[in-house]
């Protein structure tokens, strides 16, 4: 019991702080004979002051001093409206100076506040710190246990979250429907798919399946686990859908390839009165970004725009990726200029679309740019610099910009190591590449030396191409790209013998090469083709636009280059092979579908070969219109016979 006599002095300062608002007014106080602890806390925890700083404390909380000074009782309301505050607001210091309070408190092992405790570290991402709290204390209940699952699954620890499971079960407490949530999220985050299978029977056992929250999470780690069809029949004996469960299908679909699926249910959702979210957005300009479907892309940024969606966070990054891998790098950049907020992300993005256009000296301008305004680079950054430098011949600035990585404390990795083999071999310093690889401080990966093994081939190089190979058939001998790069080598110098020799252990290893197959965009529908075989309604006319094309840019200057042929076959025989490669069988059809001066878009699923890209130069010349191909390496940009790579790709 405080006088006010002997109190007023020392309240007087903080009454005349901003803290003021938190306690009982001056004319209460000098009223009162004692101060009223349960009405001090009541007034304290209504405050969105909760936290206020205490200058020149040991706590530095305004009410825990009141605390140590006994001028306040505490009680768990009071404990939990701070631990609740610090949660909300991701203050894991303040937290912890609470936490601190508790243990010397009376409720050091109250079960409640324990949980709160957890629940707090857990939410700021300290998993230390909560299990340290879970594992000391004397008890649990069912609160205990899934705010440690939920923890872990919030915080990426999918296979923590589902090693706890079993445990609790033992334990006799039984899962709610956030903990199933949490636990089928684990499940699809890590692709276990067998687990899944065997917490959906909990949902069951535990009356939960048809719950808005779980039946979300069910469609989610399925579609994420890539059984579709189960998601589906999931979604549709829901009850009650939301946004959630209609996204997590939708982005099911999107991930694995199903873009037109998601495209309908995406027009379904709409139609049956759901709004579509960011993630819905996010989801689906990401598989039109993986396919190349431009036209699908714009129409949903139009629809994004009209649903007055502001270009913020992820949905406006994922736009300007999805316009940057499909072909239109000048649409990516006017989306770059009209975001909220430009961050490493987003600059990043815009960084690996201009590396994938070829327009290295443009990447370069835009990281001096971001390093101007104060964006801090990371490894991605760096990464995406060295492939634009790579690709677009400039030699000195990737070696300036790798020397630069360690200013900014960001160590290289294989990628990086990757990345300036790659910038060495494509400008023909094959030795440098070599000695370069040997003297890095980290051990030589199968990457690196398939690098080397890529700019052998460029550059036709039998002897490096051999010795790259064979470090590569050391390190990861299943890898079938190594087997086919050192054919095409030994291939173009006429060493039939040796192509036979690989083609052989190919066979006998049972590796097969990736068929190569393009595809091109048509009206909201994507048509693919597969090298030499048309299983396409228009089949005849296709062969016939491209013989036709053939003989027309044979008269102005094409000669086919028949060293991409790796079959001992006289040069008709090469030359018939060449002839309905994937991409041409793309253009041909495209040609035939779209109308005259529009811009043709093709990609591909490997590296265009050089007797296309030569061929292709032409055909621009003749049809007058600007052709695009992405393969595996960049983008090429085909207009008036010349292509934006200058033939270094």
């Amino acid at each position: 019991m405080i006088q006010c006599e002997t109190s007023f002095s020392v309240l007087k300062p903080l009454l005349e702080s901003p803290f003021k608002r938190q306690l009982l007014c001056f004319r209460t106080l000098w009223q009162s004979s004692s101060l009223d602890s349960n009405l001090i806390s009541s007034r304290v925890i209504d405050d969105k002051n909760l936290l206020a700083p205490s200058p020149n404390s040991k706590t530095g909380l305004h009410i825990l001093d009141l605390i140590d000074r006994s001028w306040l009782e505490p009680d768990r309301a009071l404990y939990n409206a701070l631990l609740k505050r610090c949660t909300q607001l991701g203050k894991l210091r303040e937290g912890k100076l609470v936490h601190f309070h508790i243990l010397n408190s009376r409720f050091g092992n109250d079960l409640v506040i324990q949980n709160s405790v957890l629940f707090m570290y857990a939410r700021c991402g300290s998993l230390e710190d909560a299990r340290r709290v879970f594992d000391e204390m004397p008890r649990r209940d069912m609160v205990t246990w899934t705010s440690m699952i939920t923890g872990y699954a919030q915080n990426d620890r999918a296979n923590d979250a589902l090693m706890l499971f079993p445990r609790m079960l033992r334990d006799g407490a039984k899962p709610n429907e956030f903990t199933l949530s949490s636990l089928l999220k684990s499940c699809g985050f890590v692709r276990r798919y067998s687990d899944g299978r065997k917490i959906h029977a909990c949902c069951w056992k535990y009356g939960c399946e048809s719950n808005l929250y779980v039946g979300g999470s069910l469609v989610d780690m399925y579609a994420r686990c890539g059984y579709l069809g189960e998601a589906r029949l999931v979604f549709d004996k829901l009850g009650f859908k939301n946004e959630v469960s209609w996204n997590a299908l939708i982005a099911g679909y999107a991930r694995n390839g199903e873009g037109e699926e998601a495209l309908a249910l995406f027009v379904r959702m709409q139609r049956e009165g759901y709004k579509p979210t960011e993630f819905t957005y996010s989801a689906l300009l990401c598989s039109c970004s993986s396919m190349g479907c431009l036209e699908q892309g714009k129409w949903l940024h139009a629809h994004l725009m009209k649903s007055a969606w502001k270009l913020v966070g992820y949905v406006g990054n994922t736009l300007l990726h999805m316009y940057a891998k499909s072909g239109s790098i000048w649409d990516a950049k006017k989306v770059f200029e009209k975001l909220v907020k430009v961050d490493v992300v987003s600059c990043n993005s815009m960084l690996i679309g201009y590396a994938h256009h070829g327009l290295g000296k443009e990447a370069v301008q835009q990281f001096e740019e971001m390093i101007r305004v104060g964006i801090e680079p990371n490894d991605i950054t760096f990464l995406s610099l060295l492939t634009a430098c790579s690709h677009a011949r400039l030699l000195n600035e990737g070696r300036h910009y790798f020397g630069l990585m360690r200013k900014y404390n960001i160590e290289p990795k294989v990628s990086h190591y990757v990345t300036v083999v790659d910038l060495l071999g494509r400008a023909g310093l094959l030795d440098q590449a070599k000695i370069f690889i040997e003297e890095m401080p980290i051990e030589p990966t199968g990457a690196i030396w398939g690098a080397l093994l890529g700019a052998s081939k460029m550059h036709k190089n039998t002897e490096v191409g051999a010795y790259a190979a064979q470090r590569v058939f050391e390190l990861d001998p299943s890898y079938p790209g190594t087997h086919t790069l050192l054919a095409n080598i030994y291939a173009s110098a006429g060493r039939w013998e040796d192509v036979a020799k690989v083609r052989r252990i190919m066979k006998d290893s049972g590796l097969k090469k990736e068929p190569a197959c393009s595809w091109v965009e048509i009206e909201n529908s994507v048509h693919v083709f597969v090298a030499n075989y048309v299983a396409h309604p228009q089949k005849d006319k296709i062969h016939k636009m491209w013989e036709k094309l053939n003989q027309k840019i044979k008269e102005i200057g094409y000669v086919p280059d028949t060293s991409h042929v790796l079959l001992f076959v006289d040069q008709q025989e090469k030359e018939l092979n060449l002839q309905y490669h994937s991409e041409k069988l793309a253009l041909a059809f495209a040609l035939l579908n779209t109308p005259p001066g529009s811009t043709i878009r093709i990609m591909k699923n490997i590296r265009v070969c050089g007797d296309c890209h030569s061929a292709i130069k032409y055909v621009s010349m003749v049809v007058k219109r600007e052709i695009i191909v992405r393969d595996t390496n960049r983008f090429h940009h085909f207009r008036d016979g010349l292509c934006s790579c200058g033939d270094y790709w």
